[in-house]
């Protein structure tokens, strides 16, 4: 018994923030040289009043016009922004979409390899016969995890939710996964306040950081530099670890995916491993990093815009907050 990824759905805000938004918010800050560095030109973030979970429900609505949700039999939903501490947004989805109630439904916390992780208890429920449907949404809305005077921040980061079908199949379409956790990198990239630990301040104490960025306990933190040196350190050798453990080798690869961070590093990693550029994603141009969507939507854009065909391998890589890390290989 296999799994395979049967179908994919983004959805994307309506509300954008534009690199010449940020220049009038931030008179220091370039325009030009946030587009030339980071690979961003725009990003959409959520209204007020709106949550990971409603982005979750569109992208599974739209998802499930083309397929019958009678069918689904486990719904997992990863996001680091869910509406309530409990219940689960996953039930509350599962009641939003209309999906029946023998199904097994549940949240989990991470950032940017949540996809991964989600495609591997996915095909781990398919193959131990417990399902044959499942639907995996990310969503993520750090826009409300962000002070307003992070710039830095701000410039990177875009909201977005995106729902994959993984199914049955008589050939195994998704193929082994290699894992990994770190915790020794929390504090790299973190909300501290918020938690049962340290519950949220009401008035905050504020304060510049040496770059610039207005930063509060209550928002996120993120120390580039060492998610950098994290990033560059331990994902050239899982690179390797997932040709290994799979059998196969990089010529048989027909593409490279990784999570979208930004395009600086990016473009560092694949130079690092000699990793064509023709064989290698890197666009967030209009998104910016979604999060643990950013590998569902330009799996999407690839197969929509015929980068990739069916019958490809591809190696998808993801890597973040926790610091935390997984990939696999999956045929189109």
């Amino acid at each position: 018994m296999g799994s395979i990824i049967k179908t994919i759905n983004y959805f994307l805000p309506k509300n954008t923030i534009s690199n010449t938004d940020l220049e009038k918010q931030f008179s220091d800050w370039d325009s030009s040289k946030i587009e030339n560095k980071v690979g961003i030109q725009q990003r959409h973030v959520v209204g007020e009043n709106e949550t990971a979970l409603d982005m979750a429900y569109e992208a599974c609505d739209e998802l499930l016009k083309d397929f019958n949700k009678e069918d689904i039999d486990f719904l997992l939903l990863c996001t680091q922004s869910p509406d309530y501490f409990l219940p689960t947004s996953a039930c509350i989805l599962q009641h939003k979409l209309g999906l029946k109630t023998n199904i097994g439904a549940f949240d989990f916390n991470l950032g940017c390899s949540g996809f991964i992780y989600g495609l591997a208890v996915a095909k781990s429920l398919i193959c131990s016969g417990i399902s044959k449907n499942v639907l995996l949404v990310t969503s993520e809305t750090y826009s409300k995890h962000i002070h307003q005077g992070d710039k830095a921040n701000i410039s990177i980061f875009g909201d977005a939710a995106a729902a994959t079908l993984i199914s049955v199949s008589d050939t195994d379409k998704i193929f082994k996964f290699v894992l990994g956790t770190d915790g020794r990198g929390k504090d790299n990239l973190i909300v501290c306040n918020g938690g049962m630990r340290n519950k949220t301040e009401q008035k905050p104490i504020e304060w510049t950081d040496e770059a610039g960025n207005l930063r509060s306990n209550n928002y996120l933190f993120m120390n580039g530099p060492e998610i950098f040196n994290f990033t560059i350190e331990n994902i050239p050798p899982v690179f390797d670890q997932i040709l290994e453990k799979n059998h196969v080798l990089f010529d048989e690869i027909d593409y490279v995916i990784f999570h979208q961070a930004n395009k600086y590093m990016l473009d560092y990693l694949r130079k690092k491993m000699n990793i064509p550029k023709e064989k290698f994603y890197n666009d967030i141009l209009l998104t910016g990093n979604t999060v643990s969507s950013t590998i569902p939507i330009a799996l999407k854009n690839c197969i929509d815009n015929r980068i990739v065909k069916e019958g490809d391998k591809l190696l998808l890589l993801g890597f973040g907050v926790g610091y935390s890390w997984g990939g696999t290989i999956i045929e189109i």
